[in-house]
C-alpha cells in the first residue's frame, strides 16, 4: 500500500477537520463561529450539552436542538446566559441570539 492510500484509510473525527472545510467556503467571521461545535459543552456545561446541541447558524443567529419540548421551554429562560456564556468562550460577541428547536441532539 502506498503512502497516498495508507492516509485515505485513516479514520478522523469530523470535528477536527470541519472548520478547515468550512472556512474554504465561508467569510472569516462565519469561520470562526465553526468553533462553536468545539467550545459548546464547556461552555453551556454538562447537563445543558447533554440535552441541547448547536445544529446550525446564519449570520449571529444559532439554531440548537434540543431533545425535548420541557427543555426547549427550560432554556427560553436560559437563554441570555447561554448567549453570554457561549460569546466568552469564544473570546468575543459572536452570537447574538439563540433559536431553540426540538431535533436530534
Amino acid at each position: 500500500m502506498d503512502e497516498d492510500q495508507k492516509d485515505r484509510s485513516t479514520v478522523v473525527h469530523i470535528g477536527s477537520v470541519l472548520s478547515g472545510v468550512l472556512g474554504t467556503c465561508r467569510t472569516q467571521a462565519d469561520a470562526d463561529l465553526t468553533r462553536i461545535w468545539e467550545i459548546w459543552n464547556d461552555a453551556v456545561g454538562k447537563t445543558v450539552s447533554a440535552n441541547a446541541q448547536p445544529w446550525a447558524f446564519k449570520g449571529t443567529l444559532l439554531l440548537v436542538h434540543v431533545s425535548s419540548s420541557a427543555w426547549l421551554y427550560q432554556l427560553r429562560f436560559m437563554k441570555q446566559t447561554m448567549l453570554t456564556q457561549v460569546n466568552a468562550a469564544l473570546g468575543r460577541d459572536m452570537i447574538a441570539d439563540i433559536k431553540f428547536k426540538i431535533g436530534s441532539v
